[in-house]
């Protein structure tokens, strides 16, 4: 049973998307001067956890991921790890790739690894390379929590994207503090109340004593003050 109210959410999402926009807008004095300036980035919502009663050095540490019925992240780079047949179909669709040569130009520097990792969000692979990159690259994207998505030559590469973009992951690591982003303010309010909803009832179904582990649930935009929702 959900203790949180899709109304009261949608109160608190109003609110956020309007100071927001008010916020991003360069405003004028009585003067007719130009006060603050207009934001020229699209802020993203992220959802901000609190966790009570878990010990995370005892405890079991939890991770899931949930795909959002509506895309978050649009502007979430990716790169694909890609054979002959995904080069083609990228460029295609203006996605960035990398081959195997690419790859092994990188000779397992960890550095070079590293930057790689840093440069995009995420990384698919064609199913063909997925078993070579270990070998090539060493452990640095599984480290950097980015190991690709296999991607086969039927699936929809446009479509793999969305889904990537759409979908976040919760993990416990050593803090009680998570947070994700589960929309932005170009959304409209239905949007962004759809994602806050499942988001936090998927995140309290991999708690150990659900709600009850539950301290405080907060949505920020990049550039906003926290509104507390729990």
């Amino acid at each position: 049973m959900s203790k949180l109210s899709a109304s009261s959410v949608r109160t608190t999402v109003k609110t956020l998307l309007m100071q927001s926009s008010l916020e991003g807008q360069a405003q004028k004095n009585d003067d007719g001067t130009t006060v603050g300036k207009k934001r020229n980035f699209v802020e993203t919502i992220e959802l901000q956890i609190g966790l009570k009663n878990y010990d995370p050095q005892r405890d079991k540490r939890f991770s899931g991921t949930i795909k959002l019925p509506n895309v978050p992240r649009p502007r979430m780079s990716v790169c694909i790890l890609a054979d002959a047949a995904h080069v083609d179909q990228a460029k295609q669709i203006e996605l960035e790739y990398m081959t195997v040569e690419d790859l092994k130009k990188l000779n397992k520097n960890k550095k070079l690894v590293k930057k790689l990792a840093k440069k995009y969000d995420a990384f698919l692979a064609s199913e063909a390379l997925i078993k070579q990159i270990p070998r090539l690259l060493g452990p640095g994207l599984s480290k950097a929590g980015k190991f690709p998505t296999p991607v086969s030559h039927s699936d929809d590469l446009t479509k793999k994207l969305i889904e990537i973009r759409s979908t976040i992951k919760f993990q416990l690591k050593k803090v009680l503090c998570l947070g994700c982003a589960i929309g932005h303010v170009d959304m409209d309010e239905d949007q962004v109340v759809a994602n806050t909803m499942l988001a936090v009832n998927f995140l309290v179904s991999l708690l150990k004593k659900a709600w009850q582990n539950v301290k405080s649930l907060h949505l920020k935009s990049t550039m906003g003050k926290p509104h507390r929702i729990y």
